[in-house]
C-alpha cells in the first residue's frame, strides 16, 4: 500500500516544470553506456561554467535512481541560469531535478521535476526501518 501512494507521489512531482523555489538543489544526469560521455562532457561543462560541484559519474545505479548517473549540486543563485541550459544540453539525456530541504523523500517527489522523460525512482529506500 505505502509503495502506490508513493509513485502516486512521484507522479504528481513529474507535471511540474523545474522551478526557482528552493535555497539548494540537485541535478541528477541519467545516462547509459551509450551515452556515459555525453553525460560526463555535460557535467564538466556545468562544473566549468556555473558555480556547480560537480559528484562521481556513476556507471551503476545509486539510491534511489534507476539509471547510471551524475549529480549537479548548486544553489538557487545558479537555478536560473544552470535549468535552461542543461535542458538545452542534455539532447535525448533526461535529468531528474529536485529542491534540498532535509526530507528525502519529499524532495525526491513533491519537490521534484524532469528534464526530458520522467524515470520511476525507488523510493522504497527512503521508507523508515523497523529496529529490531
Amino acid at each position: 500500500m505505502v509503495s502506490v501512494i508513493l509513485e502516486e507521489m512521484s507522479l504528481i512531482a513529474i507535471q511540474m516544470t523545474p522551478q526557482n523555489i528552493y535555497d539548494r538543489y540537485h541535478a541528477h544526469v541519467y545516462f547509459d553506456q551509450q551515452t556515459v560521455e555525453r553525460a560526463a562532457d555535460i557535467c564538466r561543462m556545468a562544473g566549468e561554467q556555473f558555480e556547480v560541484e560537480v559528484g562521481r559519474v556513476h556507471r551503476k545505479p545509486v539510491g534511489p535512481h534507476p539509471c547510471w548517473s551524475c549529480q549537479l549540486a548548486f544553489e538557487a543563485a545558479e537555478f536560473d541560469q544552470l535549468i535552461p541550459w542543461l535542458d538545452a544540453q542534455r539532447g535525448s539525456l533526461n535529468v531528474l531535478v529536485h529542491g534540498l530541504t532535509g526530507d528525502d523523500l519529499a524532495d525526491h517527489t513533491d519537490h521534484a521535476s524532469w528534464l526530458g522523460a520522467a524515470q520511476a525512482l525507488k523510493l522504497s529506500i527512503f521508507q523508515p526501518r523497523e529496529i529490531a
